[in-house]
C-alpha cells in the first residue's frame, strides 16, 4: 500500500503543541484540598482521597496525659495526588505511604491540618496505606484556639460535635467521608477503655497494662468514634435480637448512678420501638456510657455517651430515645453538610415525642402544639432557621424544638401512612451513607405527590418568624386539635434537650 506523506503547517503544529501541553497540564498531580468545602467549617475534611478504614492503635497513660502510638489509614485516591491533607493537631513522629517515609508539616498554623507530601506523586485510583505515628499530651493541644479533649482525675474522654477526632488519631473529618474502624487501646489495668461497635477482645502484653480491641464494622463518621478512659462499671449483655449490648457507668456517678441504669438498660426496649417507625436497627452493637466528664449528650455510634448530669432529677429514658433515635437520623444516615442538623437533631427530637406517645405520656400532635403555642410571634426563638442555622447556632434550643414541630407539620401534611413511608425509605435508600435537606425533600414529594412540602419546609425551616398555620395544620372550626395544657412528658423531654445541647463547641 502507497502512504501518501502530507505537509503539516506551522500552524498546525502550534495547534498539537498546544494540546499536548494542555493533556499534560491536566494530568500533572497537584495538591487534595484541604478542606471539604463545608461552609460551617472551612477546616473540615479534605479533598483527593475516600477513606475506607481506620486502625487505630494506641497507648494511654492518664497520670501524664500521654497518648502514644499509630493510626493506619486505608484509602483510594481520587485524583492525582502531589500531596494531601489529614485532620490532626497532636505531635507527629513519622509518615509512611505506601510503606516510603513522607514529609510532613504537623498543625503548623494552629489550625489542625496535618499536611502529607509522599515521595512520589499517587495515581488517580489508588489504594494507599498512611501510617502516621505521633506522641503527645492531646489535653494541652489547641485547634483554632480550642481544646476539645477532655483529661480527667483517672483518664480522659474524646466526646464530641462537630470536631473530636483530631485530638487523638489522624482523618478526613467530615461526615461525608465515613469508614470503618478498629480501635486499640492500652491503658493501666486500674482503668478502662471503650469505643464503638463490639468489644472483640482484651489482651495483656505487659505487666500492669490492658489492651481495650474495639471494632465498628458499618460505615462510620469520625465525630461519631469515640474514647472513654477511666474507672467505670462496664456490664456486657446481649440484646432480644441477639445483638452486643455494653454499657458502661462511670465510679463517680453517685447518687446518679441507679437513675442512669433505669434509663440506658431500656436501650433495646426502646430500639425496638423506634424500629417499628424508622425502619430495622441500623448497627451491630448497641449500648451506652455514662459520664461526669461532660455536660451533654451524644450520638457515638452503637452507643451513646451520655453526661451524668442528665439523670441528676431522676431516669430520662426519653434522653435515651433521642440519642438513639440519632442511629438512624446522623448515624446511619449522616448530614451531607453541617447545615442540614435538622435532619439529625428534629428528627431525634421528634423520636421524643413518639415515644412519650406510644408510653401514654402526651402524644406527638400536642406536644408539637404545645412547642407551637408557648412560644409568642416575638420571641427571638422563630428567628432561628432549623434549615439554616448557621454554625454559632448549630446547637440552638430552636433546631431541637422547631425542628421537631416542622417534622410533626410534615406528618400532619401527608398523613401517617406517607409520612412513615417517607421516614423508612429515607433509612433504606441512604442507610450508610448522607443526605442532605434537598434529598430529603425530594424524596417526601415523590412519596406524596401533589401535596406542598417544598413550600411547608420552606415556611417552617428557611423562614424567619413564628408560621401563620401551626404543626397541626389550620383549625377547623368546632375542632380541637390538641391540648395547650403542658403534657406529661413535656419536662422529661425538655431535660433530655438541654442535656444534649449543654457544651457542644
Amino acid at each position: 500500500m502507497r502512504k501518501t506523506v502530507r505537509a503539516t503547517t506551522p500552524a498546525v503544529l502550534a495547534c498539537v503543541a498546544a494540546t499536548l501541553l494542555t493533556s499534560i497540564a491536566a494530568a500533572a498531580p497537584a495538591p487534595g484540598a484541604p478542606s471539604a468545602g463545608d461552609p460551617y467549617y472551612p477546616n473540615a475534611g479534605n479533598g483527593g482521597y475516600d477513606v475506607a478504614h481506620y486502625d487505630i492503635r494506641l497507648t494511654y497513660q492518664p497520670t501524664t496525659d500521654v497518648l502514644s502510638g499509630t493510626t493506619t489509614i486505608t484509602a483510594t485516591t481520587t485524583q492525582e495526588l502531589s500531596r494531601f491533607n489529614l485532620d490532626f493537631g497532636l505531635r507527629v513522629s513519622s509518615v509512611l505511604v505506601n510503606n516510603v517515609a513522607a514529609t510532613f508539616s504537623a498543625n503548623a498554623a494552629g489550625d489542625g491540618e496535618l499536611v502529607v507530601t509522599p515521595a512520589r506523586p499517587l495515581a488517580k485510583g489508588a489504594p494507599i496505606t498512611v501510617v502516621v505515628a505521633y506522641n503527645d499530651r492531646p489535653s494541652t493541644v489547641k485547634i483554632n484556639g480550642f481544646t476539645s479533649w477532655v483529661k480527667t482525675a483517672d483518664g480522659a474522654l474524646a466526646v464530641n460535635e462537630p470536631e473530636i477526632s483530631s485530638w487523638w488519631y489522624p482523618s478526613n473529618d467530615h461526615p461525608t467521608d465515613k469508614a470503618t474502624f478498629d480501635v486499640s487501646v492500652e491503658v493501666p489495668d486500674t482503668v478502662v477503655a471503650l469505643s464503638n461497635g463490639n468489644l472483640v477482645r482484651t489482651t495483656k502484653n505487659r505487666t500492669g497494662w490492658t489492651r481495650w480491641w474495639w471494632r465498628s464494622t458499618q460505615p462510620q463518621a469520625t465525630y461519631l468514634t469515640s474514647l472513654e478512659i477511666g474507672k467505670y462499671e462496664v456490664n456486657r449483655q446481649t440484646t432480644p435480637e441477639g445483638k452486643p449490648f455494653i454499657t458502661a457507668y462511670g465510679a463517680d456517678l453517685g447518687d446518679s448512678l441507679g437513675a442512669a441504669k433505669a434509663s440506658i438498660e431500656r436501650t433495646p426496649e426502646i430500639n425496638e420501638f423506634l424500629a417499628t417507625q424508622f425502619g430495622p436497627y441500623p448497627f451491630e452493637a448497641q449500648g451506652g456510657v455514662v459520664t461526669t466528664a461532660i455536660g451533654f449528650a451524644l450520638e457515638n455510634q452503637t452507643r451513646p455517651v451520655y453526661g451524668a448530669r442528665g439523670f441528676i432529677g431522676g431516669s430520662n429514658a426519653s434522653l435515651v430515645a433521642h440519642e438513639n433515635a440519632h442511629q438512624w437520623f446522623g448515624d446511619s444516615v449522616a448530614v451531607g453538610r453541617w447545615s442540614d442538623i435538622w435532619l439529625n437533631e428534629g428528627f431525634a427530637t421528634y423520636a421524643q415525642y413518639l415515644w412519650s406517645e406510644h408510653v401514654g405520656e402526651g402524644t406527638a400532635a400536642e406536644l408539637a402544639q404545645y412547642v407551637y403555642d408557648s412560644k409568642p410571634a416575638a420571641d427571638p426563638f422563630w428567628q432561628v432557621l432549623p434549615g439554616d442555622p448557621g454554625a454559632d447556632r448549630q446547637f440552638d434550643s430552636a433546631v431541637y424544638d422547631r425542628g421537631a414541630a416542622t417534622v410533626h407539620a410534615l406528618r400532619t401534611l401527608v398523613g401517617d401512612d406517607k409520612f412513615f413511608e417517607i421516614l423508612k425509605t429515607w433509612q433504606a435508600t441512604r442507610k450508610g451513607g448522607t443526605g442532605r435537606i434537598e434529598d430529603f425533600t425530594a424524596l417526601a414529594e415523590r412519596i406524596a405527590p401533589g401535596r406542598p412540602v417544598r413550600h411547608l419546609l420552606k415556611i417552617w425551616l428557611y423562614t424567619a418568624g413564628k408560621p401563620t398555620v401551626g404543626p397541626n395544620g389550620p383549625t377547623v372550626p368546632g375542632q380541637r386539635l390538641a391540648a395547650t395544657a403542658e403534657p406529661k412528658s413535656y419536662k422529661e423531654i425538655r431535660a433530655a434537650l438541654d442535656n444534649h445541647a449543654h457544651s457542644h463547641k
